[in-house]
């Protein structure tokens, strides 16, 4: 990073293959404590392969992640992950409660009854993100910005230092992504690092310090005036480039 610390996340030449095609190539991006990054592109970028390869989900064919300095298969444990709301079981018997202590799974285990320390940091996450006075609602009954919120706390409460989102504010409703958008500065400010994919260009303009522009690879990146430079616009999405001034704020 620019003033000499680590990043708590960094690929560097991260490339993945996935049947045959490669879907990621040579993506070299980090994110230091304190960060708000936007991950912007096209449907088929790559974005969400670019976060699942940060978590070890997906096999890096050639390059290196690296998470608070740890490399190899199992680096990105202690990274917290927000996947898409579709990936989860929400017609599964549980409550909200329920549901956000399984964000403690890797240290409380499957066999192991939660502690007080699990259950401290399921309360906090609880309150973090609005969720205390719900804790009891099945996760089924639940409206798409309380889902939302539910896989928000529910990453939140391993007490990651890097968290990585996949589209968070996709069909919630406004009220859900101003309480988000204000935790996500919050947990920056505190020197947590947020890695977010987003198609929302201005929200991204308004609230992140840094983007990174992705097709495939990693086309450009910067500051948030970056998404009026209608030339890096045009080759990451192949639009035209009147792009640029959608995401002024």
């Amino acid at each position: 990073m620019a003033d000499g610390t680590d990043p708590l996340l960094r690929l560097a030449g991260a490339t993945v293959a996935l049947g045959g095609r490669t879907v990621l190539e040579a993506a070299d991006l980090s994110v230091g404590a304190g960060e708000l990054v936007a991950l912007i592109g096209p449907n088929g970028a790559g974005k969400t392969t670019l976060l699942r390869a940060a978590l070890g989900l997906v096999p890096l064919s050639a390059g290196e992640v690296a998470v608070e300095g740890r490399t190899g298969r199992r680096a990105g444990q202690g990274a917290g992950y927000v996947p898409q709301r579709h990936e989860f079981a929400w017609d599964f018997p549980i409550d909200i409660a329920g549901a956000v202590l399984t964000g403690r799974t890797r240290r409380v285990g499957w066999l192991r009854r939660p502690d007080a320390a699990d259950r401290a940091a399921v309360e906090e996450a609880l309150e973090l993100t609005g969720l205390t006075g719900l804790r009891r609602r099945p996760v089924g009954e639940l409206s798409g910005g309380q889902r939302q919120r539910v896989l928000v706390a529910r990453a939140l409460a391993a007490g990651p230092r890097i968290l990585l989102l996949d589209e968070p504010f996709t069909g919630v409703d406004v009220p859900t992504q101003e309480l988000l958008n204000e935790l996500f500065g919050r947990l920056a400010a505190e020197g947590r690092g947020l890695l977010m994919t987003t198609h929302d260009l201005a929200a991204a303009a308004r609230t992140c310090g840094r983007v990174v522009l992705l097709n495939r690879t990693v086309v450009a990146q910067g500051g948030p005036e970056l998404l009026a430079d209608p030339d890096r616009m045009l080759r990451a999405f192949g639009l035209d480039r009147a792009i640029g001034t959608v995401a002024a704020p």
